[in-house]
């Protein structure tokens, strides 16, 4: 981030934003990202724990249970897919997005 910073510098509206999943982050790691976006208002940092996944998982469910990366996945991996859309109000059809996410 500092080096694109140095070559791209921010408007004065602009916010500059890390985005990590937890993953093998250690917590040591994971405070330096944090100082470090302490250091301006403009900067941010944000954490998904245990992956950017668990947070689309909570639009199926609770995650009760979600223990590890894994979990979430196979959670996901279980939800019954839409045959279009959801005509409901709570449903989604963002497991789509996940689907081709885990296939990458």
């Amino acid at each position: 981030m500092e080096g694109h910073l140095r070559q791209e510098a921010l408007g004065s509206s602009d916010e500059a934003w890390l985005v990590v999943d937890k993953d093998q982050w250690t917590d040591e790691q994971l405070d330096q990202l944090h100082a470090w976006a302490r250091t301006h208002d403009n900067y941010g940092f944000t954490l998904s724990n245990p992956k950017f996944e668990y947070w689309l998982l909570l639009h199926f469910e609770d995650g009760t249970g979600i223990a590890s990366s894994r979990d979430c996945s196979d959670r996901l991996r279980d939800n019954p897919p839409c045959t279009d859309w959801p005509r409901a109000l709570g449903g989604t059809t963002v497991y789509k997005l996940v689907e081709n996410i885990l296939q990458v």
